[in-house]
């Protein structure tokens, strides 16, 4: 593939003046400084503050979804589904997924949202799709930091390449498990045996282990999410419920976006010195990295969006980038379980089923996808294709854009509101 070929030079051959600034462009222009700055710490204790935020945020994060839950049953009445039958075709509710996150940008807060929702009654055959549709919806950003590159042609090309990939990937993921679930069943089935097993009563030594850290963590997070709900109380349903599901869900973007600028702070250099050290060993090397350095930040998008402008100087080759970046989906998941831990009961186990899906659907497509040649080969392709017509005329990065993540879920869902 001409791509390949092209993506392999090395970025030293640049010779000509645009040509090296747009490479040394590339780096962002300086660290992400901690918020805590402003109350005058440095040093030690600042990095003390910061990892205490990052644990404050994780409580916060798991009353927010306790928060969602609860308002969701009490608006709702135990009538959840009929409340959801709008979302009831699984494409409806993929494209929610999808223009939730795209909008919203970030995969994170949706997946615990929708844990919350699940907790408080919303059906799995519902969320399931929603969950699929939020891994398209947040390759978003690595394709709009590649726009940052759009003034020279052949670093475009290349870093769009890199982020569309991403693109590509979960569309062809959603593809293939989509038609599966709905025949099958395959990842609710799967996710309620694990929950069983976890958080069931019959899960035997493992779910004692599981229920009782649960039940530990709730413990801790039950009270403030008692103190949230008692100040609503006197509200008349089902606005209580309403007022609690905008409240949690704005918690949630709030606590979200402090974690991951913390996370950033303390983690993000670590992140590139692993991602400079292994990406270039391989594939295994590249899954690896890639599921570590996601976990370490909590942002599939930040994970991806350090790889693009590497990829579009030409310091690594797309088929070097593609196994780092398909596996931040796995990585990112790790949020969804920790939000499962704000329930505790029956209401866990749902929970716990929806943080599985997310969990098993990404694990399952890594290992289908790139697992199987004829399929790990598409992704690339696409991406390779996109690019190449995207450098020559913007006017197809724009419809790509567009189109996949606000038109045609937004068209979806109206006509199916509609009609």
């Amino acid at each position: 593939m001409p791509a390949e070929v092209t993506d392999r030079s090395p970025a030293s051959t640049v010779t000509n003046d645009t040509e090296a600034g747009e490479v040394t462009s590339t780096a962002p222009p300086e660290p992400v400084r901690s918020p805590l700055t402003r109350l005058g710490l440095r040093g030690r204790p600042l990095a003390w503050a910061n990892w205490f935020c990052v644990a404050l945020g994780i409580y916060l994060l798991i009353t927010a979804v306790s928060v969602v839950g609860g308002g969701f049953k009490a608006a709702t009445g135990g009538q959840a589904e009929e409340l959801f039958s709008f979302a009831s075709n699984p494409l409806v509710a993929l494209m929610i997924g999808l223009l939730a996150t795209a909008l919203i940008q970030s995969s994170t807060t949706v997946t615990a949202i929708i844990v919350g929702l699940c907790a408080g009654g919303l059906p799995m055959a519902t969320a399931i799709p929603m969950l699929m549709g939020a891994n398209v919806g947040t390759t978003l950003t690595s394709t709009l930091v590649s726009l940052g590159m759009v003034r020279d042609r052949e670093s475009f090309r290349r870093a769009f390449a890199a982020a569309s990939i991403h693109d590509f990937y979960n569309l062809l993921a959603v593809v293939i498990f989509l038609p599966l679930e709905l025949a099958f069943g395959i990842l609710e089935k799967s996710s309620h045996w694990l929950s069983t097993q976890m958080a069931g009563s019959d899960g035997g030594i493992l779910a004692a282990v599981f229920g009782s850290l649960g039940n530990a963590v709730t413990g801790v997070t039950d009270p403030l999410g008692n103190v949230i709900a008692a100040a609503f109380a006197p509200v008349p349903g089902p606005w209580d419920g309403i007022i609690l599901i905008l409240l949690g869900i704005a918690m949630i973007l709030a606590v979200i976006s402090i974690i991951g600028t913390l996370l950033k702070v303390v983690m993000v250099g670590r992140a590139k010195q692993i991602l400079h050290t292994a990406i270039g060993r391989g594939p295994v090397s590249g899954i690896a990295s890639g599921t570590l350095i996601t976990v370490m930040v909590q942002s599939s998008s930040t994970t991806t969006s350090l790889i693009v402008p590497l990829a579009g100087s030409g310091t690594f080759s797309l088929r070097q980038v593609y196994p780092f970046t398909l596996v931040a989906n796995v990585g990112t998941t790790l949020t969804a379980l920790i939000a499962a831990f704000a329930f505790s009961g029956p209401e866990a186990q749902f929970a716990l089923q929806a943080a599985l899906v997310h969990v098993l659907y990404n694990v399952f497509a890594l290992l289908v996808i790139y697992g199987l040649p004829f399929l790990r080969c598409l992704p690339p392709a696409g991406a390779s294709t996109l690019a190449r017509l995207g450098s020559r005329n913007k006017m197809y990065v724009a419809v790509w854009v567009i189109g996949v993540f606000l038109v045609l879920p937004a068209t979806l869902i109206l006509l199916t509101v509609l009609l």
